[in-house]
């Protein structure tokens, strides 16, 4: 973070300062809520848990170098206190962001957001130094959480937008007001919570109106392949750039294919110029997320060539997202237990048939939360589409929502053993431990909830005899 006084800090968050000796005192260091890392010049937020309470471990953060503690009340150590601790994070956010003046870029979406981050950051940095959302930190306490590690070097700052209702995003925008906006798509995910794929687009859409107009270098990248995304062209001020595999898309992408290790290739089409591009991502889904990175980066000056070369060297930076490990006796592991809804689960089950051309495949899904009345239809048509997708084998783990993904796939013709239902993930690891042979590729994958990385993880250490290649 930029140097502040606590004075100066005080102010911004219209807090109290409490047992401080020095309000000159600066905080050099980073702003952080894990005690764990506070060091030398950090400031800590105590926020009060269900399970703990900040203010217990100011002692400890002031003896690990800690200047302060923000806080909701007196800790017996130099603090500022607040009536809103994360009110006041997130003004002091606002402040340390306008005093930069650093390009901000903001994105959301219902899938692909972390990936899309991931994809934007490994582009920009390239060009200029630039800071990013780190995993899925994207809510109000998260977000700027992020947006204080800038420093007066960062030159663009990337920031992952979630929503769970109306009002979300538009607060969000507030705390960080974006220069450059981006909507992935609107699909299915916390349908249950919005009510409905037009509640969803409504509050993703908070994203474009929160954006400057386009004389004030305000742009909104928006996919062009999904209407409802599309559809917000007019709820912007800002410059509008499509994206997408349309024809009308400023940046698409043109002969898209995979190769033989299920990876996307095309063409990419800017209006700068054409380059090609090969991923080492898995699933063609990935191809709108470079998309959409691509037109951020060419919004910002970059090259086609440029983008191309950065996009086919990005890696994944976030955990179990698309993790493919190789075990030494030639079983590939999926990890793309992150989280799951009905868009995610679909494009994962299609990467897992391209990648295991030739081979038996093995699909180990569990429950996608928080789809409301649309989670029966939901896990029946997942269940459904693995069986058309000739997926060799089926695993359903868990309660309700795994016999439906398993109702799914009998009703479309997988009578024999080609889906099985399993209570839990470790009947899942005993069943692919006694099944497994070489040479087989096992996707897993639900939501956050379920803990089925468990299951990657399981397998993983069964085959470590010799070192495990991570491709």
């Amino acid at each position: 973070m930029i140097t502040l006084s606590l004075a100066e800090i005080a102010e911004v968050v219209g807090g109290r300062m409490h047992d401080i000796p020095d309000a000159s005192a600066e905080v050099t260091g980073p702003v952080v809520r894990d005690s764990r890392e506070a060091g030398p010049g950090s400031l800590f937020v105590a926020f009060v848990g269900e399970r703990a309470d900040g203010h217990d471990f100011a002692a400890q953060v002031v003896e690990a170098g800690a200047v302060a503690v923000l806080g909701s009340r007196p800790a017996g150590v130099p603090a500022i206190v607040v009536d809103d601790v994360q009110a006041a994070l997130g003004a002091l956010a606002r402040h340390v962001v306008r005093r930069l003046g650093t390009t901000l870029v903001a994105l959301t979406g219902s899938a692909g957001k972390t990936s899309t981050k991931d994809l934007i950051a490994q582009v920009l940095r390239r060009k200029a130094p630039t800071v990013f959302t780190p995993g899925s930190m994207n809510n109000e306490v998260g977000l700027p959480l992020t947006a204080l590690t800038a420093t007066d070097e960062t030159k663009f700052l990337v920031l992952e937008m979630g929503a769970r209702g109306i009002g979300h995003i538009r607060y969000l925008c507030e705390l960080t007001p974006p220069k450059i906006g981006a909507v992935l798509n609107v699909g299915s995910a916390h349908i249950g919570e919005f009510g409905g794929r037009e509640q969803i687009a409504q509050a993703k859409g908070e994203l474009v109106e929160a954006l400057p107009p386009a004389e004030e270098g305000g742009a909104a990248i928006l996919n062009a392949d999904d209407p409802l995304v599309r559809a917000m062209a007019s709820r912007t001020k800002a410059k509008v750039i499509l994206f997408g595999e349309s024809g009308e898309a400023d940046v698409r992408a043109e002969n898209v294919r995979l190769t033989d290790t299920g990876q996307p290739s095309f063409s990419l089409h800017t209006p700068s110029g054409a380059s090609d591009v090969t991923m080492r991502l898995y699933g063609e889904h990935h191809v709108s997320n470079a998309l959409a990175a691509a037109a951020v980066a060419h919004e910002l000056g970059m090259s086609a060539d440029e983008i191309a070369t950065a996009l086919s060297e990005a890696g994944s930076l976030s955990r179990w997202r698309m993790e493919v490990t190789e075990r030494p006796d030639g079983v590939t592991v999926v990890n793309d237990a992150y989280n799951a809804n009905p868009e995610s689960m679909k494009a994962a089950l299609r990467a897992l048939v391209a990648m295991g051309k030739g081979r038996r495949t093995w699909a180990v899904l569990g429950k996608m939360a928080e789809l409301g009345d649309e989670a029966l239809a939901e896990h029946d048509a997942v269940g459904r589409l693995a069986v058309r997708l000739n997926v060799s084998k089926l695993v359903a783990v868990g309660g309700r929502e795994a016999q439906w993904l398993q109702l799914g796939a009998y009703n479309e013709g997988s009578w024999g053993e080609e889906s099985v239902h399993v209570s839990d993930a470790q009947a899942a690891v005993d069943l692919l431990r006694s099944e497994l042979r070489p040479g087989d590729v096992v996707l897993v994958k639900a939501s956050r909830s379920v803990g089925l990385e468990s299951v990657a993880t399981a397998l993983l250490e069964t085959g470590a005899e010799g070192e495990v290649a991570a491709r």
